[in-house]
């Protein structure tokens, strides 16, 4: 019997993935309030709690030496689910709620769709063992539950800038940009200092713009990439 340590990982990975799949159930049911939240509120910390977890499988696969191809294919299923189809779904019904033109909420599920070619694109991808090649999927997700929450705040865009927007970001996630990992391999200021600007960053935009600094800390991270010449010399998983 193979040490209960093997494990460990992948069933922090499913438990990603079950904060996903209940996301999209709180997606499917919009309007509706549970002990004080909304569905969409509920969600967007579910899948809050799924990134959460998809950091920790990881750090625990390399603290416990738990690899397996088993574990690299089910994270890449989890996180289809909870940041590709939980945040296309939570765009597509906060469109459906606004529109005129009942079809066009259907080009947010480019977000999984991009997503999943974008999970597919770096398991094969032997550039992206320590940087990024194209917009992370977790960070897609985070941009998302930025955006829906600056519409519940300031109202509406309009159809052509939402559609606009996720083209662009969906697109950006098959990119050819290199960005680096948002991850810590350790806390020294001068390994780190993209990083730090970002967290820093981020901190700043939800204080000042409550969850719409979300969305902020996302165009920050593109934009620092798009000016960065190197990354940094850290893995990203």
């Amino acid at each position: 019997m193979k040490n209960i340590k093997t494990y460990i990982p992948n069933t922090i990975t499913s438990l990603n993935l079950l904060c996903g799949c209940m996301a999209i159930v709180m997606a499917f049911n919009p309007g509706m309030a549970i002990h004080g939240f909304t569905t969409q509120e509920i969600a967007f910390i579910l899948i809050g709690a799924a990134a959460a977890f998809d950091f920790c499988d990881g750090l625990s696969a390399r603290l416990l030496k738990a690899y397996s191809p088993m574990g690299k294919e089910l994270d890449s299923l989890s996180d289809l689910v909870s940041f590709g189809l939980a945040p296309a779904f939570l765009v597509m019904q906060t469109m459906l709620a606004h529109t005129d033109y009942p079809l066009i909420p259907l080009v947010s599920l480019l977000i999984a769709l991009m997503g999943a070619l974008r999970l597919a694109k770096f398991n094969v991808d032997t550039r992206q063992t320590t940087s990024f090649i194209g917009l992370p999927i977790p960070a897609n997700a985070i941009f998302w539950i930025g955006t829906l929450g600056w519409i519940n705040v300031h109202g509406y865009p309009g159809d052509i800038i939402m559609t606009v927007l996720i083209i662009a970001l969906s697109l950006l996630m098959v990119s050819e940009l290199k960005m680096f990992s948002l991850k810590f391999a350790n806390l020294s200021p001068r390994d780190n200092v993209r990083r730090y600007v970002v967290l820093l960053a981020a901190i700043l935009f939800v204080i000042t713009d409550g969850l719409a600094g979300l969305a902020w800390t996302i165009v920050l991270y593109i934009l620092i990439s798009l000016l960065g010449k190197k990354t940094d010399p850290q893995s990203a998983s």
